[in-house]
């Protein structure tokens, strides 16, 4: 049986903070506003008017752990 010849390692491309902030920052503002529209959308303080998106996203509210009534 022969070895196997040994395959070099290469580290791991370093990724520079200042271009992951900028893509951090951008997913944090969707991911608080995602958490408006299903948590905290009543209807008093709501951007669209009516209860069409409080009725469309009603069953995830739920699963989610947000009290609706």
């Amino acid at each position: 049986m022969t070895q196997a010849a040994a395959l070099p390692r290469s580290a791991p491309a370093a990724i520079p903070l200042t271009e992951v902030a900028p893509w951090a920052v951008f997913a944090g503002a969707v991911l608080l506003s995602l958490l408006y529209l299903v948590g905290m959308d009543q209807g008093a303080t709501s951007l669209i008017s009516g209860s069409v998106l409080h009725e469309f996203l009603h069953d995830g509210r739920h699963l989610l752990g947000f009290p609706c009534h």
